[in-house]
C-alpha cells in the first residue's frame, strides 16, 4: 500500500521535499500531504526587495498547486502531534479540526519572529519574515511620504512620519535599512517638498559589529557605505523602549520612529513544545545528519524527518555553524529538502541515507540599488559587481523557471522604468469604500 507522508509546513524545505518526492516516486509508492495555512511559499531573500518596491510581491512567491501536481494541500495548521501513534491534529482554515494519520511524518514548519518583552514592540512594530509583512512595509513608507507633505517642515509629526527604525544587525537587518533608505532617497525625486535631510534611518545592534557571516573587514566597510548614504548605525545598543512610537536606546538617545521593523532573530514555532517530539533547549526539533528525528540520546525516531529553520541539525561541514548546528537560512533550507526527498525515497525502498554535509556556497547581500557584498571565503567583493551577483544568484536560486522569468523581466521592466512608487495601503480595509456610499434598510 501506499505509504502516507505528512509534510508539516509548505516553506523552502517543505516544498523542495515534496518537489523532491513527486519526481523520485511513483503515485503507488507513496501519499503526499502538505499542510500550511498559505498557499504558496515565499521566497525569503526576496523580502527587502519587495519592502523597497525593486520586485512584486507575487513574484517573490511560489504557487504549491501550480507545481505540487501530486501533493494533497490542507489549507490549515497542524496544531498536535502524537507520534507514538503516528497522527496529527489539524486544524484547518475553514471546518472543524481533525486527526490525520500518516506513515512518515516532516517537521518543516519553518520560524517565527524572536521578540524580547521590550516596551511597544507587540504593538508598534513589524517584522520582515512573510510577504504581507515586506508589502505593508513598502506601503507603509510610500504612504508616510504621501502624508508628511502636507505638514509643516520642521513639526514632530513630519519628522516622526519621516524616520524609520530597523533593529537587528544580521543579513536581514542590513538588507533591509539598505533597501529602504535607497528605496526613500529614490522616492525625493518624486516628493521635492522633502529634503534629503529630512529622511532619518536608524539601525539598532546589540553586538559590536553587523553582519557575522562575513568578516569584520567586509563588516566595518557596509558600515562606511550605508553612513554615507544616509543610514545612522547603533552599534553595541540596545532598544529599551518604543512605546508609541517613541524610541529609547541604552545609551540614553531618543527619538520618534513611525515604522519600526524588527529583525532581531527568529525562532521555532512554539506550538512544537506540546508534541511528543525530542525537542532541543531552544525549541528545535532534534534532528540528525540524515535529517532523522532523533533522541537527545542520538537514537533515530522511526518515520520522522525534519529540516530548515525548526530543526537542530548537526553541522558536519568543514566550517560548521555556531553552536555546532547548520543555521537558520535559505541555503541550509533548500538543500536539506532536496536531500530529505532523497532519503524519504530511500528508506521507502530499502535504500541507504545520506547526511547532510554542505559546502558553504558563501554569502552575498544586496544593499539597496547598484551595491552589494559577497563574500567566499577569504574573497571579498564590494559594491556593483556584488551586487549583480546577489541578484544572479537568488534570481536563479528561486525555485521554478516560471518565477525566474517574472522576477528577471521584473527588474528588466524597473532598469528602464524605475521602480513602482504605488502605495495601496487602501487594500488592508477593502470594503471601506463599499460600506461608506452602500444603501442600508431604514
Amino acid at each position: 500500500m501506499a505509504k502516507k507522508i505528512l509534510i508539516v509546513g509548505g516553506g523552502y524545505a517543505g516544498f523542495y521535499t515534496a518537489w523532491g518526492l513527486e519526481k523520485l516516486l511513483r503515485a503507488q509508492e507513496a501519499e503526499i500531504t502538505i499542510v500550511d495555512p498559505l498557499p504558496y511559499m515565499a521566497y525569503l531573500p526576496f523580502l527587502p526587495e519587495v519592502a523597497s518596491g525593486s520586485i512584486e510581491p507575487r513574484h517573490a512567491v511560489v504557487a504549491r498547486r501550480r507545481h505540487l501536481r501530486r501533493t494533497q494541500n490542507i489549507a490549515g495548521k497542524v496544531m498536535g502531534i502524537s507520534h507514538a501513534s503516528k497522527t496529527a491534529t489539524i486544524v484547518p482554515n475553514a471546518g472543524e479540526p481533525f486527526d490525520f494519520s500518516y506513515d512518515h511524518i516532516v517537521v518543516t514548519t519553518g520560524s517565527v519572529s524572536r521578540t524580547f518583552p521590550i516596551p511597544g514592540i507587540a504593538d508598534r512594530a513589524i517584522g520582515m519574515k512573510t510577504i504581507e509583512e515586506a508589502v505593508g512595509v513598502r506601503d507603509r513608507l510610500v504612504g508616510n511620504f504621501e502624508r508628511a507633505v502636507s505638514l509643516p517642515a520642521g513639526s514632530p509629526e513630519r519628522a516622526r512620519l519621516l524616520t524609520v527604525t530597523v533593529v537587528g544587525g544580521g543579513f536581514a537587518g542590513i538588507e533591509t535599512i539598505s533597501e529602504l533608505r535607497s528605496f526613500a532617497t529614490a522616492l525625493l525625486r518624486r516628493y521635492p517638498e522633502i529634503t534629503f535631510d529630512e529622511t532619518k534611518f536608524h539601525l539598532v545592534e546589540a553586538m559590536g559589529r553587523i553582519m557575522p557571516e562575513v568578516s569584520q573587514k567586509t563588516a566595518d566597510w557596509v558600515v562606511r557605505d550605508q553612513s554615507r548614504r544616509g543610514v545612522e548605525i547603533h552599534l553595541d545598543t540596545q532598544l529599551s523602549s518604543a512605546t508609541g512610537g517613541k524610541i529609547e536606546l541604552s545609551t540614553g538617545e531618543q527619538y520618534e520612529s513611525d515604522l519600526i521593523v524588527w529583525t532581531a532573530g527568529v525562532m521555532p514555532r512554539p506550538f512544537l513544545r506540546d508534541t511528543d517530539l525530542p525537542i532541543g533547549p531552544r525549541g528545535h526539533v532534534i534532528g540528525s545528519p540524515t535529517l532523522k528525528i532523533t533522541t537527545e540520546a542520538g537514537e533515530a525516531l522511526e518515520g520522522a524527518w525534519t529540516a530548515g529553520d525548526t530543526s537542530q541539525v548537526p553541522d558536519i561541514s568543514s566550517t560548521p555553524g555556531p553552536g555546532g548546528f547548520c543555521v537558520p537560512n535559505a541555503q541550509h533550507a533548500v538543500r536539506q529538502g532536496r536531500l530529505l526527498a532523497k532519503n524519504i525515497a530511500a528508506e521507502l525502498r530499502g535504500e541507504g541515507v545520506r547526511e547532510y554535509n554542505h559546502k558553504n556556497a558563501g554569502a552575498v547581500a544586496g544593499l539597496g540599488l547598484n551595491t552589494g557584498v559577497f563574500q567566499s571565503g577569504k574573497f571579498a567583493m564590494k559594491g556593483y559587481f556584488a551586487w549583480l551577483a546577489h541578484r544572479f544568484y537568488h534570481g536563479l536560486a528561486i525555485p521554478t523557471w516560471e518565477r525566474k522569468w517574472r522576477v528577471f523581466g521584473g527588474w528588466v521592466g524597473h532598469f528602464f522604468l524605475s521602480r513602482d512608487i504605488v502605495n495601496i495601503e487602501a487594500v488592508e480595509t477593502p470594503r471601506a469604500i463599499f460600506e461608506e456610499f452602500a444603501s442600508r434598510p431604514k
